[in-house]
């Protein structure tokens, strides 16, 4: 039944959202439905506890959430996109959970967040971290949101922001040029 899922997702890379949700309202919706009908047969033979038994009260418990992708033609049917982002999390716990302390465990948070933020928005890090410490002491805080991952190219952009880097000394030394005197 997955497999027949994807195989109608296939053919729809590159339609409409309308079309999309059309097409999983006629052939989608049905597979879904039998899937979950045959979730429930399946848990009423099921030993509790047993591997099985915990994957189908899983699918049960969340078939509003797994359903979704059938109303709304921009959700994916999985969510591999999601996967990926958390598996560096996921491989990363082992080595964080040393971290040192509540602070340190805060502040890798944070520089994980931006680092994972930036790849999402196709913003190279380590220049952006630069940048972003070389401006941040003299940013005015009503417009901290512009120096987010999302909003950053258009701010790097911008004719103020380009001169505040200019003449930040720490900046130039980063880049190996030579600081202007001021």
């Amino acid at each position: 039944m997955i497999g027949k899922l994807f195989k109608i997702e296939a053919k729809l890379a590159e339609v409409t959202r309308a079309k999309r949700e059309s097409v999983r309202r006629k052939e989608s919706a049905p597979v879904v439905e039998a899937f979950f009908k045959w979730c429930e047969v399946q848990a009423e033979t099921a030993l509790d506890g047993s591997p099985i038994a915990a994957a189908l009260t899983y699918a049960t418990n969340q078939q509003d959430g797994l359903q979704r992708f059938l109303e709304d033609g921009r959700l994916p049917l999985d969510n591999n996109i999601s996967e990926r982002a958390l598996r560096r999390e996921a491989v990363g716990r082992k080595n964080w959970l040393f971290v040192g302390s509540d602070d340190g465990a805060r502040a890798n948070t944070i520089f994980v967040s931006l680092l994972a933020s930036c790849q999402m928005h196709g913003v190279e890090p380590q220049g952006y971290l630069r940048d972003l410490l070389c401006l941040l002491p003299s940013w005015p805080r009503s417009r901290v949101l512009e120096l987010a991952p999302a909003s950053w190219q258009k701010t790097l952009e911008q004719q103020e922001t380009q001169q505040r880097l200019a003449a930040n000394v720490f900046r130039a030394v980063a880049l190996g040029e030579h600081p202007r005197a001021v």
